[in-house]
């Protein structure tokens, strides 16, 4: 009942929900379940240790000062409506012009990505919620997961209005019909799932991971990643998650793509299995074919035990080894494919 004592818990998982999920081939033993056998190394006794190293000297762990976000500029961002284009808000948050149509991604852009929690994540960027009020209508909201720091209820709410069409993971829907979003709006879908909307050919993909905003609804929806095609590009969001064997097999069905968006940040080896390594990372765009990655889950939040700078400068060493173009941005910036799709390394100036 964790969904009435706060709406930050999003719907109520209830049997008829049950009935509908337990048909996907996804679905086993009560719960939605990887493609590999996916554990945390965590245990009641470690816990109690791995909560103090959390807490302890969080500041030292991010930005001395609060990260910008550069204003939105419709005037170059309507430019050359034929070039994909795109900006990155820090996190797991994208903005994404194909054809001339909007595509938001996992929009969360509150200041806390620990909403329920007895501690504060704060967010490196102050009044990130004024980027929504900025931002052109969105023609298709993607949404991978339900984690906090992926699906938020503050962004959802001033989101209302603004979107088209959602298409999320199976089991999403119930949170954003809870929070008043028109469910005739709404799609949710299961790995490999294709739809085709206005001009694009989009595809939910597998990725090693799991969901859950409350004690009892833990793997009750699903996880992935997105592939957007279009007749003359290929665009790939892994989603978060482990390495594994999917990368290879999203690049032999879907593959090669043009831009690759990877999940870059907040691991440890504790939970290993659930967030890859930086290195795993690059080597994760390689198998799936992507011509040019660009690292997200980072420059957001401190959710892990890591520096803030350690997932992006472990990425682009990486990168120049295993020799696998990348390109990166300031949060905020307006990148053109083609254009200004290459690495900016803006976060050497900054302590």
């Amino acid at each position: 009942m964790l969904h009435l004592l706060s709406p930050q818990f999003g719907g109520k998982f209830t049997e008829e929900e049950k009935e509908k999920l337990e048909k996907s081939p996804n679905w086993k033993d009560d719960k939605f379940e990887n493609l590999e056998e996916t554990m945390m190394n965590i245990n009641i006794r470690n816990i109690p240790g791995l909560l103090k190293k959390q807490l302890t000297n969080r500041a030292g762990r991010a930005p001395k000062n609060n990260l910008c976000i550069l204003p939105f500029n419709p005037e170059v961002y309507n430019q050359e409506l034929d070039n994909p284009k795109c900006i990155w808000y820090g996190h797991s948050v994208l903005l994404l012009q194909l054809n001339g149509k909007n595509i938001l991604i996992d929009p969360m852009l509150g200041s806390n990505a620990s909403p329920i929690g007895p501690v504060n994540t704060k967010r490196y960027s102050n009044d990130s919620l004024k980027v929504i009020d900025e931002l052109p209508d969105i023609d298709i909201l993607l949404q991978t997961h339900d984690h906090y720091d992926h699906l938020d209820l503050d962004s959802y709410e001033k989101l209302k209005g603004k979107v088209k069409k959602y298409v999320v993971g199976l089991g999403i829907k119930r949170h954003l019909v809870s929070w008043g979003h028109d469910e005739k709006l709404i799609t949710e879908v299961d790995w490999w799932d294709t739809l085709n909307i206005l001009d694009f050919e989009i595809t939910y993909t597998p990725s090693r991971h799991f969901s859950g905003r409350g004690l009892n609804d833990r793997a009750k929806s699903l996880w992935g990643g997105f592939v957007i095609k279009t007749n003359n590009h290929s665009i790939y969001w892994s989603g978060d998650g482990g390495y594994g064997k999917h990368f290879k097999e999203i690049g032999e069905k879907l593959g090669p793509f043009d831009w690759g968006f990877m999940e870059n940040g907040q691991y440890n080896e504790n939970w290993h299995l659930i967030h890859m390594f930086p290195e795993e990372s690059i080597q994760a765009a390689k198998d799936a074919q992507v011509k040019k990655a660009f690292p997200v889950h980072w420059g957001g939040f401190t959710l892990a035990l890591h520096t803030w700078k350690d997932p992006i400068e472990r990425f682009v060493d990486e990168s120049r080894k295993k020799d696998q173009p990348i390109f990166t941005a300031k949060i905020g910036k307006i990148i053109e494919m083609g254009k200004n799709d290459e690495l900016y390394d803006w976060w050497t100036v900054l302590d």
